[in-house]
């Protein structure tokens, strides 16, 4: 993501949510079905992840009607509420990595199935690249 968007800033980290977060729950699903014989502990673990996510997903996209509503013009209190959530949407993908990683090292139906680990690297990837951007925003504007 590019950091030369000024005031449209907020706009732009928040469209990278919603896209991150729905790529996310996405995952949920695509683990399940790609995983067969995949340990209850571990698909009950995702359908949570992928209800958490989608609410999640669901509270950046209400985020993103107030911005445009608003006109593009974005007041401090709107601004604050919006890094708090971009906050939240960044633990929210480390934990969502850390189970990836737990189910790729733990799960006994992963360790047999070579293409379910390289899904799992990638996903684990895409999410990381999310944190990365919400890691340089916040950053920016703690400095």
């Amino acid at each position: 993501m590019q950091f030369y968007y000024g005031q449209q800033m907020p706009l732009r980290i928040l469209d990278e949510a919603e896209f991150w977060k729905h790529q996310e729950e996405e995952h949920t699903v695509v683990i399940r079905e790609l995983v067969k014989g995949l340990e209850p502990e571990y698909v009950e673990a995702l359908k949570k992840w992928e209800e958490a996510l989608s609410r999640t997903h669901q509270k950046v996209v209400r985020y993103i009607e107030s911005v445009v509503r608003s006109a593009y013009y974005i007041p401090v209190q709107l601004y604050q509420k919006v890094l708090k959530l971009i906050s939240f949407c960044l633990k929210q993908s480390v934990q969502f990595i850390e189970l990836c990683r737990q189910i790729k090292t733990e799960s006994e139906a992963v360790s047999k199935n070579p293409t379910a680990k390289v899904v799992l690297d990638h996903i684990i990837r895409e999410s990381e690249y999310f944190v990365g951007i919400a890691q340089a925003l916040l950053s920016e504007n703690q400095a």
